[in-house]
């Protein structure tokens, strides 16, 4: 039995027929290699990682947002996993009961569960660990499970190796989206984990939740050395890079004289296994002679072989 979100669920039999309702939820199922036991996906934010871009053409998109029960059922379903628990919403996939009445079990992920009293007070990556095993245990590749954590772990080690040679942590907001206030990275979800990793300090660190709408003014008064704004259709960086040059007020922040920001697609900012890659595309945008000084020495390192 697996109690995810307070929702108990017994898999006696491997689920063979899984509809993913969301981007990190459907690369979590194609990284450990179960794109055979897909049956539709729904609700991409960006592109598919490039890695999986071809098994993945090959599985039936069931919609481009949430698609509805009559679609949903339509394809026969005996899994359906969200990575929010709005994929579990009367207009999408409904109750995790009710599903589990016809015989479908479910999961979403831990760190977005519907009673927010059952999510960690803080997101790490012991979190998306942890759903990557359960995910793996539900569909009895427990092995190829602890591959995968493995190789992320072993990347991340690389990277915070070449971090503790940091003296002084670069401030950063997390911008997510806003035009009116801004929408932050807050204390606890996977931005905060993601600049932690870095060793990055987060200006509204202080601030409760995983993300938070934060006035320009407190913005302005915590001026951010670098930013991280979030690529996404419905908030694009150009729109975010208008704002912040074209008032005054905000042309005057140290990121913007210096224009000091680096892009980061949406799909990178929910608890899965792109955060791992987050950490490096933001570690060497802050800290790029620490990896410049790496890269020469694997170059002098090949060439002395």
């Amino acid at each position: 039995m697996l109690d995810n979100c307070g929702f108990d669920t017994v898999f006696e039999t491997v689920p063979e027929r899984a509809v993913t309702m969301n981007q990190a939820a459907t690369e979590i199922m194609l990284a450990l290699g179960l794109e055979d036991r897909m049956v539709g996906t729904a609700y991409i934010d960006d592109v598919i990682l490039p890695d999986f871009e071809e098994v993945y053409n090959a599985i039936p998109v069931l919609a481009e947002t949430y698609p509805s029960q009559e679609v949903l059922f339509g394809a026969d379903p005996d899994f359906v996993y969200g990575s929010y628990s709005s994929a579990f919403g009367d207009e999408a996939a409904g109750a995790r009961e009710q599903l589990a009445d016809l015989g479908i079990g479910s999961y979403v992920s831990p760190t977005a569960c519907a009673d927010r009293s059952l999510r960690p007070e803080k997101v790490t990556i012991e979190d998306v660990y942890g759903e990557i095993r359960d995910i793996a245990m539900i569909f009895d590749v427990e092995e190829h499970g602890e591959e995968l954590i493995a190789e992320l772990q072993a990347e991340l080690d690389e990277i915070n190796e070449i971090l503790s040679e940091v003296d002084e942590p670069v401030s950063v907001l997390w911008y997510d989206s806003g035009t009116d206030d801004v929408y932050a990275g807050a204390c606890c979800g996977a931005p905060a984990m993601i600049m932690e990793l870095v060793g990055a300090e987060n200006v509204f660190a202080d601030v409760e939740g995983s993300w938070a709408t934060v006035s320009w003014e407190e913005v302005i008064a915590r001026d951010a050395d670098a930013i991280i704004m979030v690529s996404a259709e419905w908030d694009t960086v150009e729109s975010k890079i208008e704002v912040l040059t074209s008032n005054p007020a905000y042309a005057d922040m140290t990121a913007v004289q210096n224009e000091n920001w680096v892009v980061i697609d949406f799909s990178y900012t929910t608890p899965n296994i792109r955060n791992v890659e987050a950490v490096r595309i933001i570690a060497e945008f802050l800290y790029p002679d620490l990896f410049m000084e790496m890269d020469d020495a694997e170059a002098t390192a090949e060439s002395d072989a």
